[in-house]
């Protein structure tokens, strides 16, 4: 019996080294060691639960180029891995999700619609501030001239502010955006006795025009009719009653005819360039030919041989320098500065 006894320790004993032995030898070539079954009562679950947390085996550990030593790799259990990743929260093994390809294009071909109809709402709001804007700036009555929003001054009595105004109205009723300063001082400047006309808009809705309005360059006497034109031969507007003094007159047959004369149009560029001063001392003007222009000042006091139009300002130098000295003018009535190099005094 104690022999028996014994040699049944000694066997367990012999066997308990064996497992050991077999323990360790797995250990050392880097396998897990098997864990011995759970009891009858114990669920998987529970089984499961109690396992140490296996690291993925799918994903590469340490630094990226690094030596790796394939023999101290540990096995990969891909059975293990598979059921970790599809197990529930409760520890419960669950189905692999399965992707349903027909449901997912559904769900793309819903989702590029909404894109669609957003990039279309988009699109369409835009161009509705578009338009907005445009019907605001150009056809509302926000920024719209009106005739009695345009101010006018510089006119004279012989360009009338109602002749600017005939022209700067053509503007009323379009939006401010719309009206071209330039196209409309452009039209100004084309009315005879205009020199100058400027063209400022004011927003919201009004817009200021102011010329520069000389004198005729002379008036154009036919029997009893005077008319007033300016140094391009270009009529200006007949007013009644106007002032004349200070303005050349020029004895004509007819006005027309004369205004395309070479000899009136030399006539009428010699008057424009005279100074002020001069001009009002004019009591006439003589037009034979186009190269005998003359004037007669202060009624006869002194008569002017001009020439024709040609070497303008240094006629003009000759005539200031004898008529200003004394010494040189002495008692002669004739100055002729047609050949203003050599001026003849009678």
């Amino acid at each position: 019996m104690a022999g028996r006894t014994v040699s049944s320790s000694g066997s367990a004993s012999s066997s308990g080294k064996r497992k050991a032995r077999v323990v360790e030898s797995h250990t050392h070539q880097g396998k897990t060691p098997r864990k011995p079954r759970t009891r009858a009562g114990r669920s998987v679950a529970s089984n499961l639960k109690s396992q140490p947390e296996i690291q993925d085996v799918t994903v590469a550990k340490g630094k990226a180029g690094a030596f790796v030593d394939a023999r101290a790799l540990r096995s990969e259990d891909y059975v293990a891995e598979t059921l970790r990743q599809t197990t529930g929260p409760l520890g419960v093994a669950s189905r692999p999700k399965v992707v349903d390809f027909k449901a997912r294009a559904k769900e793309r071909r819903k989702a590029g619609v909404r894109v669609l109809a957003a990039r279309v709402a988009i699109g369409a709001l835009a161009l509705l501030l578009v338009g907005a804007l445009l019907w605001l700036l150009l056809f509302s009555s926000v920024f719209r001239l009106e005739s009695n929003a345009i101010s006018v001054s510089g006119a004279n009595e012989w360009v009338s502010s109602e002749t600017i105004h005939s022209i700067a109205n053509k503007q009323s009723g379009k939006s401010l955006f719309l009206v071209s300063s330039n196209d409309v001082a452009n039209q100004l400047k084309a009315i005879p006795g205009v020199s100058e006309a400027k063209v400022s808009k004011h927003f919201p809705k009004s817009m200021s025009v102011a010329i520069k309005a000389q004198k005729p360059a002379a008036m154009l006497k036919s029997g009893s009719t005077l008319t007033a034109v300016d140094d391009q031969g270009r009529v200006l507007n007949s007013v009644e009653n106007a002032d004349v003094q200070g303005i050349p007159v020029i004895e004509v047959k007819n006005v027309e005819k004369s205004l395309k004369n070479r000899s009136v149009k030399g006539a009428l560029t010699i008057l424009a360039a005279l100074p002020e001063s001069m001009r009002q001392q004019i009591t006439k003007v003589t037009v034979a030919t186009q190269d005998s222009v003359t004037t007669t000042l202060n009624d006869g006091e002194h008569v002017i041989v001009w020439g024709d139009s040609s070497q303008l300002k240094l006629k003009m130098a000759e005539v200031d320098k004898i008529l200003n000295d004394p010494n040189v003018i002495g008692d002669y009535k004739q100055v002729d500065v047609s050949a203003p190099s050599r001026p003849i005094l009678k």
